[in-house]
């Protein structure tokens, strides 16, 4: 072998003293013990100290097959991805890293950058999850192979893929030191394969609520870190889907939320990009530009690369882990040549008409959640309306009461609510009755709510025409204390998901049982209420407006369905009445339902309301005649409240003409109905 052969390459470093003496003694006069010494020492040097962005830089190629751009890969192109990238570096201490963005910022290059840095830098047991398995099959085809085949740091490393190679097949790719396993958020098998240091969770909020019946993928996925405890690494991305399901919002949503801003080209006012700011002539979204929230100059498109580099990332909320960051990135940040402004209003006037389409253009192109039509008004507007009355008493226009209870492990929850006119209702009073079903005493204050009153704004005094008990916990018990306090006054309910029915309540059914199990002949009498039908009508009742102060001098009235909160109802209560929201979902075969779905953990005065509305359609408040409302005003000295005449309503002709459509012989009188309640 020549001597230039033999000689050690520049980036191998000369021999040091330390070298010479642990060769010293030895004979290096055989052919090739230069070359093995060089090899020696490069094996003895250790790995550069590289964040994540740094080694993609200087390693990481894009291959023309997955990348619009081939070449080099430059963080420079999109800055914002630095930061996210070097998050996932050992040496930063965020565990959990999430990053809910809109399409085209680069995302998915950023997180296979992390795996191409795992595999050359530090290698470990990685697991990468997509929505499904094929996805998983045409990510590893698509993206990971020409990662590993155009980057020679990562083709050394990784074995061909061949039929007889084991070590790097479509879903599992060997590596010194490690491996990458990707699976489908489908399979719970490949979500409980084996422990991982490292976690890839993309596009979350497309994952299936349950991996084959086990459980929420994203916790079966993390359970496989625990034996790595604060060496673990976590990366979740998602473009987010629907408020309240998706996934990627309550993570971010958990984290310090951090947001990038960038500095005004004009006055330098930092700040993070908002749909709101991007502004444009009417009908010509090609005139769209950004207007700083400081100086309300309008930034031209051409400055964004200059504000991009110079940008930041701030945290805007204290995380409730120390250990979990998250990212939130707009459309508005795409580099040129990859999304312009005018491409963002474009897109978004384009989407306007539809629900469908708004939705895709709000998850795509802001990075935030959709709120379907049907979701609650905000509980802080709720609050803002709330008005002054007494506590325990019944406004003026209150002609009954009804109650709702909902029974939970350690206490039963009562809400009593009055009605009016055109189901007009205010919340009288809420009463927390500690002791669950098992509590004996829990029961007796109960049955003695029965025999309470509650007094009218004019004086009277009344007591709970109906109350409805839900059954879905512990339905024995409920039956037991229904059947002892009697069926006049309780109604047990049993709530039934779905619009599709012909009544929202049906019923009743006799069903009980005794002690021994034998069911009783006429045991408990079980209403069906529809529970989604009167979610959706008190949301509707809750959005109607109020009339202002000089409509009201005018003698304007509140819509009927109009629902008064008192003041004294605190935060907590008006968050649980707004706590669902009504989403669209999707079955196997595609085809879409609507369903409520919680948006936090309690949802009782929810519940109550809805259990206290079916006790007034079961008590027929929704069929009362003219004359039935006029005998509950007089019980509660209410002055009937009839409309004011108008010119078209009175009748110029002449009387002893009939008017056409009506009988000259008088229909025979129908005796008027009485509720049991208003009865002697």
């Amino acid at each position: 072998m020549s001597a230039n052969s033999s000689t050690p390459s520049p980036t191998s470093g000369s021999p040091s003293d330390d070298d010479n003496d642990l060769t010293a003694g030895l004979d290096l006069g055989f052919d090739g013990a230069e070359d093995l010494l060089r090899v020696w020492r490069q094996g003895m040097r250790p790995d550069p100290n590289l964040t994540v962005s740094e080694w993609a830089d200087q390693h990481r190629w894009l291959s023309s097959r997955g990348a619009a751009e081939p070449g080099r890969y430059r963080t420079a192109r999109a800055p914002y991805l630095r930061e996210i990238m070097d998050a996932l570096s050992p040496g930063h201490p965020a565990q959990r890293i999430t990053f809910m963005k809109a399409a085209q910022v680069g995302a998915t290059e950023a997180g296979n950058n992390w795996i191409g840095f795992v595999i050359h830098h530090a290698p470990g047991p990685m697991l990468a999850v997509l929505p499904s398995l094929e996805l998983a099959k045409r990510t590893s085809r698509g993206r990971l192979d020409p990662l590993i085949a155009d980057s020679p740091a990562l083709r050394e490393r990784v074995s061909p893929s061949r039929s007889r190679d084991a070590g790097n097949s479509m879903l599992s790719k060997e590596f010194p030191g490690g491996i990458l396993v990707l699976t489908g958020a489908n399979s719970a098998t490949g979500l409980r394969s084996m422990p991982a240091r490292y976690v890839f969770l993309d596009e979350v909020d497309a994952y299936p609520a349950s991996a084959d019946e086990e459980g929420d993928p994203v916790t079966l996925a993390e359970a496989r870190t625990t034996t790595f405890s604060h060496r673990r690494k976590v990366f979740m991305v998602s473009t987010p889907t629907i408020r309240g399901l998706s996934r990627i919002e309550r993570e971010f949503e958990a984290s310090d939320q951090r947001r990038y801003f960038v500095p005004c080209p004009h006055c330098g006012t930092m700040q993070w990009l908002q749909f709101d700011r991007l502004r444009w002539a009417k009908g010509k979204p090609e005139t769209a530009a950004y207007h700083c929230e400081g100086c309300e100059r309008p930034i031209a498109e051409h400055h964004k690369t200059d504000m991009l580099a110079k940008g930041e990332w701030r945290a805007t909320a204290v995380s409730k882990d120390p250990k979990a960051i998250g990212f939130h990135l707009s459309a508005l940040y795409s580099p040129l040549g990859w999304k312009s402004w005018s491409d963002v209003a474009r897109e978004w006037l384009a989407a306007q008409g539809s629900d469908e389409t708004l939705r895709v253009a709000r998850n795509t192109l802001l990075g935030e959640t959709w709120v379907e039509s049907g979701d609650a008004p905000e509980w802080q507007r709720l609050a803002d309306r709330r008005e002054a009355w007494k506590p325990g008493t019944v406004p003026m226009a209150g002609l009954f009461l009804t109650a709702g209870a909902d029974v939970q492990r350690d206490r039963i929850e009562v809400d009593i609510w009055a009605w009016g006119r055109g189901m007009e209702s205010w919340l009288v009073d809420h009463i927390v009755i500690p002791g669950g079903p098992d509590d004996p005493a829990a029961w007796d204050r109960l049955s003695a709510l029965l025999g309470r009153s509650w007094q009218h704004a004019n004086g009277a005094f009344m007591t709970v025409a109906r109350l409805g008990i839900d059954t879905g916990y512990e339905a024995a018990a409920v039956y037991a204390w229904s059947r002892k306090v009697g069926f006049e006054q309780v109604a047990p309910l049993k709530g039934l998901e779905g619009f599709n029915r012909s009544a929202p309540v049906s019923g009743p059914t006799y069903v009980d049982a005794t002690i021994g199990g034998k069911r009783l002949r006429r045991g408990a009498r079980l209403w069906s209420v529809a529970t989604a039908t009167f979610k959706a009508e008190t949301y509707r009742f809750l959005r109607i407006e109020r009339p202002s102060d000089e409509d009201r001098a005018l003698g304007v009235l509140d819509a009927p369905g109009t629902v008064h909160i008192p003041g004294w109802a605190d935060t907590e209560w008006l968050k649980q009445l707004v706590a669902e929201q009504l989403v669209t979902i999707r079955n196997k075969r595609g085809y879409a339902h609507q369903e409520w779905q919680k948006m936090r953990e309690r949802n009782e005065a929810l519940d109550c309301r809805v259990y206290a509305r079916a006790a007034a359609w079961i008590l027929g408040a929704d069929r009362w005649d003219e004359a039935t409302w006029r005998r509950l005003e007089a019980q509660a000295g209410v002055e009937t409240r009839m409309p004011s005449a108008t010119a078209t309503d009175i009748a110029t002709q002449d009387p002893a003409q009939p008017k056409a459509g009506t009988l000259t012989t008088p229909r025979r009188k129908r005796r008027a109905y009485t509720p049991n309640f208003m009865r002697d």
